[in-house]
């Protein structure tokens, strides 16, 4: 009798054409859950048959509460080499392989430019005007060389986001708690010894920490009021890295000139956040990650962890 497997939250419907799950074919049944499934019993209902999840990034929280009324369950597998929002110590116990799969630190670097260029050059409004017969140049552009970008974490991502600063002729100043003066310098980055300090030197703050009880928070009213007004914080890492109360009546209250956001505390984005129509903002649907070369290593290594976890040998397994 085949193994169950439910690939869950494949919004865009590319799980099965991003990887050869074809040395599955005789083993496992594969099922595909495009739509987000919010609600605890309807998601228990969908899966509960299943001995293999298959989960995308931190879409689906899986909890012991959760893991308790999937009992079939044997294998869960996730996007990437970290997530949060699974328990792995309550699968263990519960008998259940939690393993993983390898994730690029370019597609999401890409994106922080993307971000960032589109609110210095106004690029949503420009556009749109273009295409609905508006103004023609209603807006002024903030020039990239010689200004300052200050990067929240220096890591594979940040130091990514740095050379491509100085490319473009910025000053990037640089702040992470165990950040020291030489690894900054391996950056082109200088060194800033405080986070307010950094926030309001910036005139472009791009995060780039991991979420943690540590980092939960990090930027709160505090540093939101230490920027500029004229300056514009960018999010492509976590949604709890700022607080989000703050963070409204920043751009509400013009504190910040903007921010470009692809991450949210929920997702998907309720369709009433105001963070949706608020004019000073760039926001996209998490797409920081969302590449071809990323799927296929996702669902490739997928299709690994599956056949690995059959022959009694798992890889990538979560610690």
């Amino acid at each position: 009798m085949k193994l169950r497997c439910a690939v869950l939250d494949d919004y865009q419907g590319v799980a099965l054409s991003s990887a050869d799950w074809s040395p599955l074919a005789d083993r496992v049944e594969v099922r595909v859950l495009r739509e987000h499934i919010a609600d605890r019993d309807a998601l228990v209902a969908a899966v509960e048959d299943c001995e293999v999840l298959v989960v995308m990034r931190e879409r689906t929280p899986v909890d012991a509460a959760l893991l308790d009324r999937l009992p079939r369950l044997r294998l869960l597998i996730t996007s990437g080499l970290r997530n949060a929002s699974i328990d792995v110590t309550a699968a263990r116990a519960r008998g259940v392989t939690v393993c993983g799969t390898e994730s690029s630190p370019t597609p999401p670097t890409e994106l922080t430019w993307a971000l960032l260029l589109g609110l210095a050059r106004h690029v949503p409004a420009e556009a749109r005007a273009v295409r609905e017969g508006g103004p023609w140049q209603s807006t002024v552009g903030t020039d990239l060389a010689g200004r300052t970008l200050g990067l929240v974490g220096l890591g594979k991502i940040g130091a990514r986001v740095a050379r491509i600063g100085l490319a473009f002729g910025m000053d990037v100043a640089a702040w992470s708690p165990h950040l020291t003066e030489e690894r900054a310098a391996e950056h082109g980055a200088r060194y800033v010894k405080d986070l307010r300090e950094l926030m309001a030197e910036g005139d472009f703050v791009s995060l780039h920490m991991v979420l943690s009880d540590r980092t939960r928070g990090l930027v709160g009213e505090p540093e939101l009021r230490a920027m500029r007004p004229s300056a514009y914080l960018v999010n492509t890492s976590r949604a709890g890295l700022v607080d989000g109360g703050a963070l409204l009546r920043a751009l509400r209250e013009g504190w910040i000139a903007g921010a470009g956001l692809d991450v949210y505390d929920t997702e998907p984005l309720p369709a009433d956040d105001p963070l949706r129509t608020l004019p000073n903002v760039l926001a996209l649907p998490h797409l920081g990650y969302v590449t071809e070369g990323n799927y296929g290593r996702y669902f490739g290594q997928a299709v690994e962890d599956v056949e690995a976890f059959l022959a009694g040998a798992p890889v990538r397994e979560l610690g």
